[in-house]
């Protein structure tokens, strides 16, 4: 245990309180440095296996810092985007999109970090309250509705998480945060790990993502895209490895996301349902629960926050330089955007798992663990949604985006043009780590959990993967038509949400109102009016009985000063006269008594 370690969320809470008083040209400087610092901070205590931020808080013992391998790659990659998030969005000339950022990140840092769940409630907390910032920064209505229902969801997805806390506390007198028994689950197990699905956005818990994702700001979506999700994986591994539901889960995911990729228009809405797809694949790992399926669990969350944020920022720049996301308002950018759709294709691949591209390395090994555990259904099914995403993925939107037909307006065309020099050097970044991670997977498999004795270039893996990308190409070429996007809304699960809201609006203005007035009613015939006349009665008693004792008392005491006063008025005459008066009636007194 050490206690010498700066905590890479202070470095980023602390830019961020500073941020709004730094002006000026240093302001940009700043924006690279903060993030840089924390990279840093993360890269200092890497390979270590240490605890550190240790403080003992009332009976219990809070660790902020906890430093193993597994901790440690999933602090890399949130750091290494939190430079590239920063520095595609660097031209932004608002102070408060930065600071939520970088506190959205601080608090994924401090998830990932921590060793117990009281500080693991305080973070994701904080990042629930500071990503929604970065939805209302789009500065629209409906960006401004979608934050308020992400804020709601995740609002009652931390009271889940609280609750589950408080029953494994009160069950077992401990709060820290490790591996938990999954093979004899209590009710405390399901609601902690109920709260770690829905910000997985595991279905049905999904909805929330597509929602939000695609009406956040341009750059504030490379940072969701990122982070949430893959914060909720990290605490899927550290606690629920091995849990069996997750494999049921993680492919019905796989294939929903799937699925409702191919429908939809919105290029951001697009990306936010891959999300989905592709988070069902790390989830599956968990649940596989193998050393080799939990290293390809982590391997393909950093995959997949490096391609992921890249096609984040491709379709952010489209959304940036166009005003629109809309595949039915887009096509053939190819001529204007020539460098943006360069990057945006490396992701594509990236995501679809074609060789020498991000995933190749790192979603065959779940692939492969699911086999080596004889669970051969959900292998099967997991490479035909491989096979969907390289429809959706890297054939449907490039094509449909870059070279399809052209369908924008006068307006959009003209403004159509690859971004500023900031936003292309973040692609540039992004493209060339999915290259390498692809290209040379030793890069990652150093930095995973266990040893890893996995080679992804067999010739069968190599064969495989090319015969089922050719699958899904032919496949698309000969059913364009039918994928030809058009305008409409896709509903998910979040219809039963939205019809949720109407009956318990109905139910609010109907018979709940009803009877509110009713009850209203009542009180006024039947409790109202005795009332009234009960308080009638006290007042005429008080008024004709209280203030007439109290009234009549103070006459009195008022008379009775007043003849005392003429003792105090200075006339000397009168004095002497009451004084011989009183000498007089005593002497009298005294001789009758005498006398008899």
């Amino acid at each position: 245990m050490t206690t010498d370690i700066i905590h890479p969320s202070l470095i980023l809470l602390i830019g961020a309180l500073l941020l709004p008083f730094v002006r000026g040209p240093l302001r940009k400087p700043y924006l690279l440095l903060v993030p840089l610092l924390t990279f840093f901070a993360v890269l200092s205590i890497s390979g270590q296996n240490v605890l550190f931020g240790t403080y003992q808080f009332m009976d219990w013992q809070l660790v902020f810092g906890r430093v193993d391998r597994l901790s440690t790659i999933f602090a890399l990659i949130m750091a290494l985007v939190g430079i590239i998030g920063t520095l595609y969005g660097m031209h932004v000339d608002r102070a408060g999109e930065h600071m939520a950022a970088w506190s959205y990140l601080a608090g994924a840092l401090g998830v990932i970090y921590c060793a117990d769940y009281l500080s693991l409630f305080l973070f994701w907390e904080l990042m629930a309250f500071a990503s929604v910032f970065l939805i209302w920064f789009r500065r629209t209505d409906k960006s401004l509705s979608a934050g308020y229902r992400y804020i709601l969801v995740h609002a009652v997805g931390g009271v889940i998480l609280l609750a589950g806390i408080m029953l494994r506390y009160q069950a077992v007198g401990d709060i820290s945060f490790d591996l938990l028994d999954v093979n004899h689950p209590q009710l405390y197990t399901y609601l902690i790990l109920m709260g770690f699905c829905l910000n997985a956005a595991v279905v049905p818990l999904h909805a929330w993502l597509p929602d939000a994702y695609s009406k956040a700001s341009f750059n504030g979506a490379v940072f969701l895209c990122a982070v949430t999700t893959k914060t909720a994986v990290y605490t899927l591994l550290r606690a629920f490895p091995g849990m069996d539901i997750l494999v049921l889960l993680g492919v019905i995911m796989a294939l929903w996301g799937m699925i409702y990729t191919i429908m939809e228009n919105d290029i951001r809405k697009l990306l936010a349902w891959s999300i989905v797809s592709q988070v069902g694949y790390m989830v599956a790992g968990v649940g596989i629960g193998t050393e080799l399926a939990i290293n390809g669990t982590a391997a393909h969350a950093v995959a997949h926050i490096l391609y992921k944020s890249l096609l984040f920022m491709g379709t952010g720049s489209v959304l940036y330089m166009t005003g629109t996301t809309k595949l039915t308002g887009l096509g053939r950018l190819y001529k204007k955007m020539p460098a943006t759709m360069i990057f945006t294709i490396i992701g594509c691949q990236s995501i679809s798992a074609a060789p020498f591209f991000a995933a190749y390395v790192s979603k065959s090994m779940i692939i492969t663990a699911g086999y080596e555990t004889h669970l051969v259904w959900a292998s099967w099914l997991l490479m035909f949604g491989a096979t969907g995403t390289f429809i959706y993925n890297g054939l449907k939107l490039p094509y449909f985006l870059f070279f399809g037909e052209n369908n924008c307006s006068g307006q959009t065309w003209q403004k159509a043009a690859d971004p500023p020099w900031n936003m292309m050097l973040a692609m540039l970044i992004g493209s060339v780590l999915c290259i390498a991670v692809g290209s040379f997977p030793v890069l990652l498999y150093s930095l995973l959990p266990y040893p890893v004795e996995f080679n992804p270039y067999t010739m069968y893996q190599f064969l495989e993967t090319s015969q089922l990308l050719g699958f899904a190409a032919v496949a698309f070429f000969l059913l364009k038509k039918y994928m030809t996007p058009e305008a409409k809304i896709t509903l998910s699960m979040d219809w039963f949400y939205r019809m949720g809201g109407r009956i318990f609006m109905w139910i609010v203005r109907n018979p709940l109102q009803w009877f509110d007035t009713a009850w209203g009613e009542a009180y006024r015939v039947v409790g109202l009016r005795p009332l009234m006349t009960v308080s009638k009665f006290w007042s005429w008693f008080d008024w004709h009985g209280i203030d007439g004792v109290v009234d009549g008392f103070a006459r009195l005491v008022r008379g009775l000063g007043g003849r005392l006063r003429v003792l105090q008025n200075g006339q000397i005459q009168v004095t002497i006269y009451y004084a011989a008066s009183l000498v007089v009636v005593l002497v009298m007194a005294y001789v009758l008594f005498q006398f008899y």
